[in-house]
């Protein structure tokens, strides 16, 4: 069996040979300022590139092209060992920060959750800020998509990585008859959509770094900040406008985009039911949240409600994570609000985490269905979204997923309330890791971050991000007996 595992050992190394390169961007800025962190990053970049090149060059001659088992534990091991090395400048710079918490920071940017355990953001030299932020953008789209695009040069082909690392529930569907055309077209499209956010950051009145490192994080729907504070750091409805337009541009399915740069018209906008259930939803709570909270006297005038609503109930429920206040201090109905819609309130293929729209759309279709067999057992009621029938294979797929989904949450917020973490943090801890969104409430919101917790809390709040990223099933599969039998 050891032997099986030699042909994944072998891409594994590559990838960490190709990704000790992502070190060179916050080195190349320490070196230009002069700051205190090249020797970390330069450590870092040796030290992930010769780790790297040992192990493929070792298990290179096991190369083969890869099968579905050998994708999913691909994928697995590389968002689980990437975080690994991606955390030495942290602590070789930050020498009080513990491997616990510098893993978790790393999982956490890697997985485009955004939840923090380090304090003092606005202190810390810009070149760790830009490691945290570029390193959420890679995570953003999946760093293995990036590398289906190499993984030809090497024999092994990319579908199986492809197909187990993109998210959503339909996931055989390409955008161009090549898989690695695929990877090209989605990382353009994000790329793209980073530079324009960049740029509209910057006109609204970021400054230039800030700029482009919030607009990582907002495309990569990930809500890391350079600023404690987040966008309450500058207090400016523009700034926040920008926020909330591109984080909904990122919540859409990026396939939908790249149709609408192919066909040069957004039409397709309009006609996908996943993108209007999306933006109909989080819109839509908005103004009852800004309702809410104007009735309950948190806010003067509608207006003031309803653009705290909007930001963060938009934040939230695309899983970004972004704040311009402490919600928490909302009464309770709206926060929990919030964070009900991030398990579903993205679209399939976007940017963001949780269950997404177009699972819990097939869900309610087929709970109607069961009902409706109820009082007419005999009639032919087919799921249907968008006018084509669901085969009854992705629907039982999708009851599947539902059902670890939710023994997942009890089982992880079970294991913090024994750990003797309070309720409220610990379940509204797990949803917002499990769901890539950050902050929870309690102990561990939006005013707050994780360094509070234990190093046991701390692991399962990783195991939790990790568990949501990769949609319960490539991480679940490496429990089961049948998963390494041969």
């Amino acid at each position: 069996m050891a032997q099986a595992l030699f042909p994944v050992l072998t891409v594994l190394g590559f990838v960490l040979t190709l990704f000790s390169l992502a070190f060179l961007i916050p080195l190349g800025y320490a070196l230009a300022t002069d700051e205190p962190t090249v020797e970390a990053f330069s450590v870092g970049f040796v030290g992930t590139f010769v780790i790297g090149l040992l192990m493929h060059l070792l298990t290179k001659r096991y190369r083969r092209e890869l099968r579905v088992r050998d994708g999913f534990l691909l994928v697995s091991t590389v968002w689980a060992g990437i975080p690994a090395v991606a955390c030495i400048p942290m602590m070789y710079f930050l020498t009080d920060l513990s491997f616990t918490d510098s893993y978790y920071e790393m999982v956490s940017a890697l997985t485009t959750t955004g939840g923090t355990a380090l304090a003092g953001l606005d202190q810390l030299p810009h070149s760790i800020n830009i490691w945290r932020m570029f390193l959420t953008w890679l995570g953003g789209m999946g760093i293995l998509v990036l590398a289906v695009a190499i993984l030809p040069l090497l024999g092994v082909g990319g579908s199986q990585v492809f197909k187990a690392e993109t998210p959503g529930p339909m996931k055989d569907n390409k955008l161009t008859p090549r898989i690695t055309e695929t990877a090209k077209a989605l990382y353009l499209i994000y790329f793209v959509l980073t530079v324009l956010c960049a740029v509209a950051y910057k006109v609204a009145g970021m400054n230039g770094l800030d700029a482009v490192l919030h607009a990582m994080s907002t495309m990569a729907l990930s809500g890391f900040s350079s600023h404690d504070a987040s966008f309450a750091y500058w207090d400016s409805q523009l700034i926040e406008s920008v926020a909330v337009v591109f984080m909904l541009v990122a919540s859409i399915n990026f396939a939908i985009h790249f149709t609408v740069w192919r066909s040069k018209t957004f039409k397709p906008y309009s006609t996908c039911p996943e993108t209007r259930w999306s933006l109909m939803v989080m819109l839509g709570a908005s103004v009852l949240v800004a309702a809410y909270l104007l009735a309950y006297g948190q806010y003067a005038t509608f207006a003031e409600s309803f653009r705290h609503a909007l930001f963060n109930t938009v934040s939230v429920a695309t899983t970004s994570g972004f704040a311009n206040t402490d919600y928490a201090r909302w009464p309770l109905f709206a926060p929990l609000l919030m964070l009900s819609l991030c398990m579903f309130a993205t679209a399939a293929g976007s940017t963001g985490g949780g269950i997404k729209m177009m699972r819990f759309v097939i869900l309610l279709k087929q709970a109607s269905r069961e009902l409706s067999r109820t009082l007419h057992p005999r009639a032919v009621n087919p799921v249907m979204v968008s006018n084509t029938p669901i085969e009854n294979q992705v629907i039982f797929g999708v009851l599947a997923f539902m059902l670890m989904y939710g023994f997942s949450i009890i089982v992880l917020t079970m294991l913090l309330i024994f750990s003797g973490l309070d309720p409220v943090s610990s379940l509204t801890g797990v949803i917002a890791s499990i769901n890539c969104t950050g902050p929870g409430l309690g102990v561990v919101g939006p005013a707050s971050n994780y360094s509070v917790l234990t190093d046991f809390q701390t692991w399962v709040m990783t195991f939790a991000m990790l568990l949501g990223r990769l949609e319960l099933f490539p991480i679940l599969l490496l429990f089961t007996p049948t998963f390494w039998r041969k």
